[in-house]
């Protein structure tokens, strides 16, 4: 049995745990690793804090959005009812405008036809005061006759103008 090299690693092996217990290196390992595990226990509690942070900062960014996506949907709201409000009184000024130029022009058809009919009726009257005039004097001779001349053209004038 001690011929074996298997006997003698377990022989050293153990002799070497021996003197590690009594030079107190498990303690130094167990103490490194309570070291590392209380290490790794703040970065976790770290992690977890961050994340919180994290979650916490990602919801006031969301609502932030939906309040700007809110307070966009409102701005473009009122300037589409801006507008309709614009082209409802731009239509109302259009038809108003087109209101007074039709009535502008048929204020001046009417004075034009009024300047017609009275140009036809002086032409008219001036027509019959010279035929009248005409057939009167063939007809009628003298004194009398310029006399009756006379007020059947006043006559006719004042009648037709």
């Amino acid at each position: 049995m001690f011929y074996e090299p298997e006997t003698w690693v377990a022989i050293a092996f153990v002799i070497l745990l021996v003197v590690f217990g009594y030079l107190g290196v498990h303690r130094t390992l167990l103490t490194a690793l309570d070291h590392r595990a209380e290490r790794i226990k703040a970065e976790l509690e770290d992690a977890r804090r961050l994340k919180d942070e994290a979650n916490k900062l990602l919801g006031e960014y969301k609502a932030r959005r939906a309040s700007a996506e809110r307070e966009a949907e409102e701005i473009i709201s009122s300037a589409k009812a801006e507008a309709e409000r614009i082209a409802a009184e731009a239509k109302t000024k259009m038809e108003d405008f087109v209101a007074r130029r039709t009535k502008t022009a048929e204020s001046k058809i009417a004075q034009a036809e009024a300047q017609a009919v009275a140009d036809v009726r002086a032409a008219a009257a001036n027509a019959a005061v010279t035929a009248a005039s005409t057939i009167l004097s063939q007809s009628v001779k003298g004194s009398v006759a310029d006399d009756l001349v006379g007020k059947g053209i006043a006559e006719v004038r004042s009648k037709l103008n």
